[in-house]
């Protein structure tokens, strides 16, 4: 049996979507009783599982863009939910108001205690207006700053989920500092003295992801994406086009499998075939295996080794060597009479 057809299709999904309805009408003439139908059936079906391979074997940077933004994909709330018990919210940041484009708390995984962090989409134009479509303003990182203190004081891990385009970057973030209440963050988690998990589930857009990514374990799903800039944003600088954005996704180097070699994330979290709004359940394993390892190696340093690590990680990252390439030899050709 196939997957259940999705409601949403990416463009390069749409040879499967067509053979996915295909399938469809021939399960429904095979119940009928049409006999010729069942040869056929298993024909189209062998041809869908060879193209789907193909298809998601090798996707493109930008592809894997596309499906990090894919409307049905999991949102924090959803792991939230599968993963842990007794969550409780937490609200406000004690200064403005509550930013609801951040979502944190307390909860329970596995009967331990930590604190839960992230950013929250919508399902719909409604919900995305009240989450500001993940885009945090300034309360939003003071409430995280908050209760990552909290996390602190009664030593709490603290487990973020990453996934937003940007902090919000209108004229009231500004006026409230947007850029100090950010860079506060990077400076106060690097010296957390407890242990610090960040998941990149969707999108990891610059420093509105970095806000809440410090940490000493940084996690990434198979087709999230984590960069400095959208690939949009990239293409519309770099070469004055943002319809280039597939060729600034390329060049940006933003997959999870780019992220590891360079150093920057420390394991990649598998997702099913398609993408993890395919297979819900198998992702939420993936992720709480992979979540409940790196939580017991890191309870098992002390506070300083916590924070020291925490600095050598950022610290070493961007770090290369150029070697020397020897200039080329020049051979004098001998002048003919």
């Amino acid at each position: 049996m196939i997957d259940e057809i999705e409601t949403i299709t990416l463009e390069f999904e749409k040879p499967l979507r067509e053979l996915e309805i295909q399938i469809a009408d021939l399960q429904t003439a095979s119940q009928s009783g049409v006999a010729d139908s069942v040869p056929a059936l298993g024909v189209l079906e062998e041809k869908y599982r060879a193209l789907r391979g193909e298809i998601y074997g090798s996707l493109t940077p930008w592809q894997r863009v596309q499906l990090a933004r894919h409307p049905q994909r999991p949102y924090m709330m959803d792991y939230v939910n599968a993963l842990f018990t007794d969550f409780v919210e937490l609200h406000g940041d004690r200064s403005y108001g509550d930013d609801k484009s951040i979502v944190a708390g307390m909860a329970v995984i596995d009967g331990k205690p930590v604190v839960v962090i992230g950013q929250q989409k919508g399902r719909n134009l409604h919900e995305n207006i009240g989450r500001n479509f993940a885009m945090a303003h300034p309360e939003g990182y003071r409430k995280a700053l908050r209760v990552m203190k909290f996390a602190e004081k009664f030593n709490k891990p603290v487990i973020t989920f990453i996934d937003t385009p940007g902090a919000y970057p209108g004229i009231a973030a500004e006026e409230r500092g947007q850029a100090e209440a950010i860079a506060r963050n990077l400076r106060e988690m690097a010296s957390l003295k407890i242990p610090v998990i960040s998941i990149v589930i969707g999108e990891g857009g610059s420093g509105g992801a970095l806000g809440i990514g410090i940490a000493n374990r940084i996690l990434m799903l198979e087709n999230a994406y984590y960069s400095v800039i959208s690939p949009e944003g990239c293409a519309a600088i770099l070469f004055r086009d943002a319809t280039r954005a597939q060729d600034a996704a390329t060049a940006l180097k933003i997959t999870a499998e780019d992220l590891v070699r360079s150093g920057v994330v420390d394991e990649i979290i598998k997702e099913p075939l398609g993408g993890a709004h395919r297979d819900f359940a198998t992702t939420t394993e993936n992720v709480k295996q992979v979540l409940l390892k790196h939580l017991s190696a890191l309870n098992a340093m002390s506070p300083q080794e916590l924070e020291q690590a925490r600095y050598a990680k950022f610290r070493n990252m961007g770090v290369y060597t150029e070697e020397a390439v020897p200039a080329p030899i020049k051979i004098k050709k001998k002048k003919t009479k």
